[in-house]
C-alpha cells in the first residue's frame, strides 16, 4: 500500500533505531516555519505497529518533529509493509545516507547494522556507496568511551581528532590528552603529532646490522616531517591519511606548478 495518507501526529512514534540524537533547535524552528508556509513536500515513510492504530516512523522523524512545532494535526505518510527488523535497517540506512549526522552517530548506526542485524561491512559499504576502509574507520571510533565521545562532540573536535586518540591505551591517558588538546586549541596535525609523541616508545629488533622498527608510528612521523619540510620550503604539499585495522595509507599530492597538483605516491604501511 503506497498511497499517501494523512496520519495524526500523536499516532506516530519514533524509530528506536534512529541514529540521530541531536536535532538543532534553530534548524527545527526554520523547518517548522517552512512547513507552515509550504507544507510537507516529502511524505514520511511509516509502518503499522502490530495491527494497532499506531505507526513507527521509518524515515522522516525530523519532519515530524518540525510539524509538531508547527502545530500541524496530521502529516502526509506512506505506509510500508515491512517487519520491525526491516524498518530498523531502512531507518538506519536512510539516516546514514544523509550528510548531517555526526561522525559518532554514523559510527553507531553502522555498528547497529553489524551487531544487531548481522550485516557485513561489505554489504553496508555496497548499500551506502562507501568504501570498507571508511566504514572500518567509523566503527573504530566506538572504542572510545561514551563520555569521551560526548566531550569530543560538545567541544566541536573533528573525526580525525577522535581517531588520533585511539592510539592511547587508557581512558586516563585520553582525558589527559583531551585537556591539552582543548586548552591549547590543537588542530588535527598538531594533535596527531602530540599523540605520536606520547606513544613514541617504539620497540626495536636487530636484523643483521640493521635496526628494524616494529612500530610503524616512527615511519608515520617521518612522512609527516617530510611533508612539513616541503611546506616550510614553500611547496604546497597536501596529505591525507586513511587508517584501517590492518593498514595506514598516506596519499600525498605535490604540485608540479603553481596551478596544478598531481598525486605523487600512495604510501601504505601494514600494522604489526
Amino acid at each position: 500500500m503506497n498511497d499517501i495518507c494523512q496520519i495524526p501526529t500523536e499516532r506516530l512514534l519514533p524509530n528506536p533505531y534512529q541514529p540521530r540524537h541531536q536535532f538543532d533547535s534553530e534548524d527545527m524552528l526554520s523547518l517548522a516555519d517552512s512547513i507552515k508556509e509550504n507544507g510537507i513536500l516529502q511524505p514520511l515513510l511509516i509502518r503499522r505497529i502490530n495491527n494497532s492504530e499506531y505507526f513507527e516512523v521509518i524515515a522522516g522523524e525530523r519532519r515530524l518533529r518540525a510539524a509538531i512545532l508547527a502545530k500541524m494535526p496530521t502529516v502526509p505518510c506512506i505506509e510500508l509493509d515491512c517487519s520491525s527488523q526491516q524498518s530498523a535497517i531502512l531507518s538506519i540506512l536512510e539516516n546514514v545516507q544523509r550528510s548531517d549526522l555526526t561522525f559518532f552517530e554514523e559510527a553507531t548506526a553502522v555498528g547497529q547494522l553489524m551487531n544487531h542485524f548481522g550485516l557485513t561491512q561489505t554489504e553496508i559499504a555496497q548499500r551506502l556507496g562507501k568504501s570498507q576502509s571508511a566504514l572500518s574507520n567509523k566503527v573504530r571510533l566506538l572504542k572510545l568511551p561514551p563520555d569521551v565521545r560526548y566531550f569530543i562532540e560538545s567541544h566541536n573536535l573533528s573525526e580525525r581528532h577522535a581517531r588520533a586518540l585511539l592510539a592511547l591505551q587508557t581512558e586516563k591517558d585520553i582525558w589527559a590528552a583531551l585537556k591539552i588538546i582543548t586548552e591549547k586549541g590543537l588542530n588535527v596535525e598538531q594533535t596527531e603529532r602530540f599523540i605520536a609523541s606520547l606513544t613514541d616508545n617504539t620497540p626495536k629488533v636487530r636484523r643483521g646490522n640493521a635496526i628494524v622498527y616494529k612500530d610503524v608510528r616512527i615511519f608515520i612521523n617521518t612522512v609527516n616531517k617530510a611533508i612539513e619540510t616541503m611546506k616550510a620550503s614553500g611547496i604546497d604539499a597536501i596529505s591525507d591519511k586513511t587508517e584501517t585495522d590492518e593498514y595506514i595509507e598516506f596519499r600525498v599530492k605535490i604540485p608540479k606548478t603553481a596551478q596544478t597538483a598531481t598525486p605523487l605516491k600512495v604510501l601504505t604501511a601494514k600494522k604489526a
